[in-house]
């Protein structure tokens, strides 16, 4: 397993419930800010516990049909945790995005 992913596994870790973060979010945090497509295969080889279902496209769009056997478990996931949805189906980002291990925000 490479450092960088192991950074994103650790960054995964620390979402808070009831949070998400971007692909390209993680990937600024672990020091590659062009590598969101990089981070996106590290979620599709995961080691299971890894909260992934809280890693999402930049604009709150829930991940692709092949993960956690599609997109409406993602949702139901992400709702049994409190995050909130916009109309058109997205993630609130403006109150769910996690920012990071520094961030003061916990939780919306």
């Amino acid at each position: 397993m490479s450092d960088f992913n192991k950074r994103v596994y650790d960054l995964v870790r620390q979402i808070p419930k009831g949070m998400v973060c971007t692909y390209g979010h993680l990937a600024l945090l672990a020091g590659s800010p062009r590598a969101s497509r990089i981070v996106g295969a590290a979620m599709y080889r995961a080691p299971g516990g890894l909260p992934c279902h809280r890693v999402l496209y930049k604009d709150g769009t829930l991940c692709c049909d092949q993960a956690f056997g599609g997109k409406e478990i993602q949702r139901q996931l992400l709702e049994a945790e409190g995050v909130t949805f916009l109309p058109d189906g997205r993630v609130d980002l403006r109150r769910h995005l996690w920012a990071g291990p520094e961030s003061p925000r916990t939780n919306g």
